[in-house]
């Protein structure tokens, strides 16, 4: 149980041996992953918030700033990191807050709360104060819009179901990291998707359409579907839906079209 008696008390200064843990690669990782993540939970709050209100828009370049500052007197009184918290902004534009002065408010009141009565904060049951975090974090829940984002973007409705129980069975950091990785693994997943369709027109020429991102990754697969294109007709390679063509991708697919040609049997053309 912690065991507070006053605001001051609670201030640790930072020593040498703190400082020197500085030259360990594994502490310096560890703030860059805290820096990170924490700026990373900070632009994702105030989009969030953002979305709750029709007032003046966040100034992102201000916000990091400030949690910068913010962090670095933390740090330099021995305390916790601090972040944004969507819970405690969502509450201030629930209450009808329409400038950035409800945050400085709220601020102040946990402040005086913290320093006139410290022993207060002692006596509040985890349970209920855990209860309470649970409750407003579920009505942050779009739940409304999954049904809608389930038919649209079912990749997006099942990061979001994801993160959601991530955060609610382990911790809002650990959930918020899950749900970066998946996002990053959604992405990139979503940069290397290609498609290729193939139609027949008159006169037996076929042609052969790719659409997406073709690069490397998937440079096997679209090989493997070239390959099993019929070698008595005209072919047609249409690249024009790309959206992106990286160089291993091109040289490859030229390769496959000059060998094709050097067969002697019917012309590949390429349009690009």
């Amino acid at each position: 149980m912690a065991d507070v008696n006053g605001l001051l008390h609670a201030i640790d200064l930072p020593g040498a041996a703190e400082f020197g843990s500085l030259a360990n690669v594994a502490v310096i990782g560890t703030v860059l992953a805290f820096a990170l993540i924490a700026s990373a939970e900070s632009l994702f709050s105030a989009a969030a918030i953002d979305r709750m209100h029709d007032g003046p828009r966040t100034d992102y370049d201000k916000e990091l700033v400030a949690q910068g500052v913010g962090n670095t007197i933390c740090g330099a009184l021995g305390a916790l990191p601090m972040t944004a918290v969507i819970v405690r902004s969502a509450a201030n534009v629930q209450a009808g807050a329409t400038t950035a002065l409800s945050r400085v408010a709220h601020g102040l009141w946990l402040l005086l709360f913290a320093a006139l009565l410290p022993a207060a904060i002692g006596i509040i049951p985890l349970a209920s104060l855990a209860g309470i975090l649970v409750h407003a974090g579920c009505k942050l829940v779009p739940v409304k819009e999954f049904g809608p984002l389930w038919r649209e973007h079912r990749g997006e409705a099942v990061l979001l179901a994801v993160t959601t129980l991530a955060i609610v069975v382990t911790n809002l950091f650990e959930g918020v990291v899950l749900g970066l990785l998946l996002a990053v693994v959604k992405s990139a997943w979503e940069t290397s998707h290609v498609q290729l369709s193939t139609h027949s027109l008159t006169g037996g020429r076929v042609v052969v359409t790719l659409t997406g991102n073709a690069t490397f990754l998937r440079l096997p697969r679209i090989l493997e579907q070239l390959e099993k294109l019929p070698q008595d007709q005209p072919i047609e390679l249409d690249l024009t839906g790309l959206r992106h063509l990286d160089h291993a991708c091109r040289v490859a697919l030229e390769n496959w079209a000059r060998r094709h040609n050097n067969a002697e049997i019917e012309p590949v053309t390429i349009r690009r």
